[in-house]
């Protein structure tokens, strides 16, 4: 009997200290959540508002990004902007002060060039001319200017090296636009691949 309480008694113990730890368990996970919580309120907080946590940390990523535009010579057409991707820069003489005019349906064919807010545009070496950018008033987009003229790619133009669009007259929307390949000098250039072969058929909309 002696034997069997002594062996009893341990038991109840270790029985008696199981749920103790059980419950010191159970509150350490609890303040990890509640510190999760708090942590997880507070990066909502900053993305809702303006600067806000997740703001920034897209604001730095962006920031640390680039656009490079470089130039190469074109056929008729001299020494050209190009895009990141080797595509004819464009820009339309309406446009020269920096006011945007080519909206709604003429975007079917001239396609701004945009950058996202806090990217640095940087020109290629031989571009003395000054890269800037202008908000455009249908969308809020930042497109990007040189020499403060807003910058266009062209449908009709399917590979790197085309001008297909310089010289080129069409109407949108009541507005025509007559449109130049941008140059590294910033003037339109007198030649151009007209985008079909009976010369420029302008197409209004």
């Amino acid at each position: 009997m002696t034997s069997k309480s002594t062996t009893a008694a341990p038991d109840m113990r270790s029985r008696g200290k199981r749920p103790a730890v059980r419950g010191s368990l159970i509150a350490c996970l609890a303040a990890i959540a509640v510190a999760g919580l708090v942590a997880g309120c507070s990066s909502g907080s900053n993305a809702a508002g303006p600067g806000g946590g997740a703001q920034q940390a897209g604001g730095t990523q962006q920031a640390a990004a680039s656009l490079t535009i470089s130039s190469r010579q074109v056929s008729g057409a001299g020494t050209v902007l190009t895009s990141q991707s080797g595509r004819t820069l464009y820009t339309p003489e309406q446009e020269a002060n920096g006011s945007i005019k080519c909206t709604g349906s003429c975007l079917s064919f001239w396609f701004p060039v945009t950058m996202a807010q806090g990217v640095t545009p940087h020109a290629a070496s031989g571009l003395a001319g000054k890269l800037g950018s202008v908000k455009r008033p249908d969308n809020g987009d930042l497109q990007l200017t040189y020499q403060g003229d807003p910058l266009y790619t062209f449908r009709l133009d399917s590979a790197a090296g085309q001008a297909h669009g310089n010289n080129f007259t069409d109407s949108f929307g009541g507005q025509t636009f007559l449109w130049h390949v941008a140059t590294v000098s910033g003037a339109a250039p007198a030649g151009g691949q007209p985008a079909s072969p009976s010369g420029n058929s302008g197409y209004s909309y």
